[in-house]
C-alpha cells in the first residue's frame, strides 16, 4: 500500500476511532456516577426510626444504625433541625467544593475562588484562619468525628457553619448524648481523647446518614464490608467520603487538597497545616493508595473537577 493510500485510510479511520473513544470514555463516566445514588437528604432525623428502614437497619456502625438506635433517638431529640438550610436547599444548581487537608493545597492562592461556591466542605479540624488565600474562609458543613473534633469549632468555622458528625462506632454517638446533655463524659473507646467540653452551637450539629459510608465503601470504593479474621479493617476517609456526599447532593463538584506527597521520606508534611508526617499514616485505617485511584476515576469521568494541578 503506497504511503497516500495509507494516509487516506489513516484520515477515514480517525472519526470511527474518535467515534470510540468518545463512546467508550462516555460508558465509563456513566458506570462510575450510576454509583452514586442521587440521595439529597443528608442527616438522620428523629421520624426516621418511625416508619423508616432504618428500623430493618442489618448493618451496625458505621455502615448502619443496628444497634444504635437508643443512642441516636435521645441524640436526636433535642437536636434542633435535621435540614440544609433553605437559601442553600432551594438553588436550582448548587456549585460545590470539597477542601481536603493535604499539603497540595499549600501556597495555591485559591482562597477567593473557593469563597465563590454554594457549598464548602472541610473535613476534621483542619484550620482557616491563618491559611485564608489558599483554602478561604467560607465553611458551609465540616465533617468531623469526635477524635478529629476542635473543641471550639467557632474558632475555624461560621456562625452558620453545620456541623456534621460522621459517626464510625457507638462510643461516637454516646459522645455526642452526652455533649448534648451534658452528662459525665466517658473516655474508653476512642483512639484519642476527644474534647470534654465543646463549645460549638448545638443547633447546628447534625449527624450524617450512615447510608453515604455504606454507599462509599460499597459502590465507590468496593471494599469488603465485612473483612475477615485475618483482613485489617479498612474505613473511608472523611474526605473520601465527603466527595461521595457532594456527588450526591451537588450539581457541580470540585474538590482541592486531595492527595498525599509521592514521596519516600517518611519526614514529609500530609496536610497545608501542622506538622504531621507521612510517618503518621503508617497504621491507618484507610486505604489511601486505593482512594486515589477512585478519585482518578472520577475525575476522568468527568463527575469532578481538581482546582490545582496534582499527581
Amino acid at each position: 500500500m503506497s504511503p497516500n493510500s495509507t494516509k487516506t485510510w489513516c484520515l477515514r479511520l480517525f472519526p470511527i476511532l474518535l467515534f470510540f473513544i468518545s463512546c467508550v470514555t462516555f460508558y465509563c463516566s456513566y458506570a462510575i456516577i450510576q454509583s452514586v445514588s442521587r440521595q439529597t437528604k443528608l442527616f438522620l432525623k428523629l421520624e426516621d426510626f418511625f416508619w423508616r428502614e432504618h428500623l430493618a437497619s442489618r448493618l451496625a456502625l458505621p455502615y448502619g444504625v443496628k444497634g444504635s438506635e437508643p443512642l441516636l433517638l435521645k441524640a436526636l431529640a433535642v437536636l434542633a433541625d435535621y435540614q440544609v438550610p433553605d437559601n442553600i436547599q432551594n438553588l436550582e444548581c448548587r456549585t460545590c467544593v470539597v477542601i481536603g487537608n493535604g499539603f497540595a493545597i499549600k501556597n495555591s492562592s485559591l482562597g477567593s475562588i473557593i469563597n465563590k461556591y454554594d457549598v464548602v466542605i472541610r473535613l476534621n479540624d483542619a484550620p482557616v484562619k491563618g491559611y485564608e488565600d489558599d483554602v478561604g474562609n467560607k465553611t458551609t458543613m465540616r465533617f468531623f468525628y469526635p477524635e478529629s473534633a476542635s473543641f471550639n469549632p467557632g474558632q475555624h468555622n461560621e456562625a452558620g457553619t453545620l456541623m456534621v458528625l460522621v459517626p464510625f462506632k457507638q462510643q461516637d454517638l454516646r459522645w455526642l448524648k452526652e455533649i448534648l446533655y451534658n452528662e459525665k463524659r466517658v473516655r474508653k473507646g476512642f483512639w484519642k481523647p476527644p474534647p470534654q467540653i465543646w463549645l460549638g452551637d448545638t443547633n447546628k450539629i447534625r449527624v450524617l446518614d450512615p447510608h453515604f459510608l455504606h454507599q462509599t465503601a460499597d459502590r465507590l470504593l468496593r471494599i469488603p464490608l465485612h473483612p475477615n479474621s485475618k483482613q485489617q479493617p479498612v474505613h473511608p476517609t472523611t474526605g473520601i467520603l465527603a466527595v461521595f456526599v457532594a456527588l450526591n447532593y451537588c450539581d457541580v463538584v470540585h474538590v482541592a487538597g486531595f492527595g498525599y506527597p509521592k514521596t519516600n521520606s517518611p519526614r514529609h508534611p500530609i496536610h497545608y497545616y501542622g506538622f504531621d508526617t507521612m510517618r503518621s499514616m503508617k497504621n491507618s485505617y484507610h486505604d489511601l493508595d486505593h482512594e486515589a485511584q477512585a478519585l482518578r476515576r472520577l475525575e476522568n469521568s468527568g463527575a469532578i473537577l481538581y482546582l490545582h494541578p496534582h499527581l
